[in-house]
C-alpha cells in the first residue's frame, strides 16, 4: 500500500497520536519535515491520502510551503486522494479548496466543548452514541470559512466551524479546527511553550476561551484518552477512502 504523508510544520507540532493510530491499524505513513526544510512534494498521486498538522503559524503568511501544499492539496482533490487536517492544516483545506481563513474575535487555548451541528454526519463520523458535548483540545487564533461542497458538523460556543467534511463519493477530506491528535506529553508541553500566550490573552481580558496552564494539565492522562478514543472513530473513517 502507498504511505500516508504527514505534513509537519513545526517541530512541537509532530503526528502525537495520528502517528500511533496508523501503527497500530499497520498503514505505513511517511514525515514530511517542512520545519527541517524537507521540500513540498510536487505529485499526490505517490500517497495513499494526505495529511496536515498544526502549527503557529497562519496560512495567510507568505510561507515557502504554503502556497505548495494548497497546491498538493488540489491535486490530491484532483487525482481522488483524501486529505485530512489538524487546526492549521483543516484551514489549509479550506484555503486550497477556495474558502477564506480570518484572524478570530478570540482564541481557543485548551480544553473547550463541542456541540454536533449536523447529527447525522456526526453520527456518521463519530458513531452512533455521539453525545451531544464532546471535550476537545485547541490552540488557534484564526478560522476558516467552508469551501464549496463541505458540511460542518461540529461546533463550538466561539467558534462556528469546528469540523468538516467534503464528500466525494469514494473518498472524503476531513477538516478540523481542533487538536484530536494531541498526547498528554503534547499538552504539558504546550501549556509550558505557550504559557506567556495564555498570560497575555488572560491579561488583555480576552479569556472567555483561554484557559490557565494548571487547568490546561488538570487530568491530562483521562482528557486526552477520551480525545483519542474520538481520534480514532474519524482516523477510522477517514482512511476508508484511501486510495492504492
Amino acid at each position: 500500500m502507498k504511505p500516508i504523508a504527514i505534513f509537519q510544520h513545526e517541530a512541537d507540532t509532530p503526528p502525537g497520536y495520528f502517528a500511533t493510530w496508523l501503527a497500530q491499524e499497520g498503514l505505513p505513513y511517511t514525515v514530511v519535515r517542512l520545519d527541517a526544510g524537507d521540500p513540498v512534494p510536487q505529485r499526490a498521486a505517490v500517497f495513499a491520502g494526505l495529511c496536515f498538522m498544526g502549527g503557529a503559524m497562519s496560512v495567510n503568511d507568505q510561507l515557502a510551503f504554503i502556497e505548495p501544499e494548497c497546491a498538493l492539496i488540489r491535486a490530491a482533490d484532483a487525482a481522488g486522494v483524501p486529505v485530512i487536517g489538524h487546526c492549521l492544516g483543516g484551514q489549509l483545506i479550506a484555503k486550497a479548496l477556495g474558502a477564506p481563513v480570518v484572524r478570530h474575535t478570540l482564541k481557543e487555548i485548551g480544553w473547550q466543548p463541542l456541540y454536533p451541528s449536523d447529527p447525522a454526519l456526526a453520527q456518521e463520523w463519530l458513531g452512533p452514541e455521539v453525545p451531544e458535548r464532546l471535550e476537545t483540545f485547541q490552540w488557534h487564533g484564526d478560522t476558516f470559512a467552508l469551501p464549496p461542497g463541505a458540511r460542518n458538523f461540529l461546533s463550538s460556543p466561539l467558534c462556528a466551524n469546528q469540523a468538516y467534511v467534503i464528500d466525494r463519493g469514494t473518498y472524503a477530506h476531513l477538516g478540523m479546527q481542533f487538536h484530536c491528535e494531541m498526547t498528554p506529553e503534547l499538552v504539558r508541553d504546550w501549556s509550558r511553550s505557550g504559557a506567556e500566550e495564555i498570560a497575555l490573552e488572560r491579561q488583555a481580558g480576552r479569556a472567555a476561551g483561554v484557559q490557565a496552564p494548571a487547568e490546561i494539565c488538570r487530568n491530562v492522562e483521562q482528557r486526552a484518552a477520551q480525545l483519542n478514543r474520538w481520534a480514532a472513530r474519524l482516523y477510522a473513517r477517514w482512511v476508508r477512502g484511501l486510495k492504492g
